[in-house]
């Protein structure tokens, strides 16, 4: 059951990632990109089962590093080591070229912890629902076909976090499949 202080913590997460993500559209440029992170938040919950509310925190907050002018100290301070800890693992480094950020989650997703690994599987499961259901606009087949064999190459590197998870990864992407041709 969760205590006061875990229903705080999880309604500040969303404030603060409401805030630092007030300006941005999701790839399909109209809707708001705080919806991706509480739909992480959700899956992780719902399909999921986690019940850890530092984890659920994270994941409205894995994005905010990432995406925003947000810094590790700000996190840190507002949040704890724990959920910094967890964002910073998900966290892209926006210094390297897209390929290369794109094979070090691959590279990077065995060594993940159990949390960081929860998290990043609940990213992909909304990435590719909003692939299905609201692709960017100038994605055409073939770059939706290559996100999601990447997306594959970085689950494999998950398994083992969340079964529950990885059943609902599995029907997500036998979606997509069957829905992107």
């Amino acid at each position: 059951m969760f205590k006061d202080t875990d229903i705080t913590l999880i309604l500040k997460s969303i404030q603060f990632a409401a805030h630092k993500h007030r300006d941005q559209l999701r790839k399909d440029g109209q809707t708001p990109y705080i919806n991706h992170p509480i739909e992480v938040a959700e899956v992780l919950w719902v399909e999921g089962k986690v019940r850890d509310p530092r984890l659920i925190a994270a994941a409205i907050l894995h994005d905010t590093i990432e995406d925003t002018e947000t810094t590790p100290d700000e996190l840190r301070g507002l949040f704890g080591q724990k959920i910094l800890s967890w964002v910073q693992e998900v966290t892209d480094d926006k210094s390297l070229s897209k390929a290369k950020r794109k094979h070090m989650q691959v590279i990077h997703a065995p060594t993940a912890s159990k949390g960081a690994k929860q998290i990043k599987i609940a990213d992909k499961i909304c990435n590719i629902r909003d692939l299905i259901r609201r692709p960017p606009a100038k994605w055409h087949v073939d770059r939706k076909q290559e996100y999601l064999t990447w997306s594959d190459q970085v689950v494999e590197g998950l398994h083992g976090c969340n079964q529950l998870l990885e059943v609902s990864y599995e029907k997500t992407m036998a979606r997509a499949w069957s829905n992107i041709k």
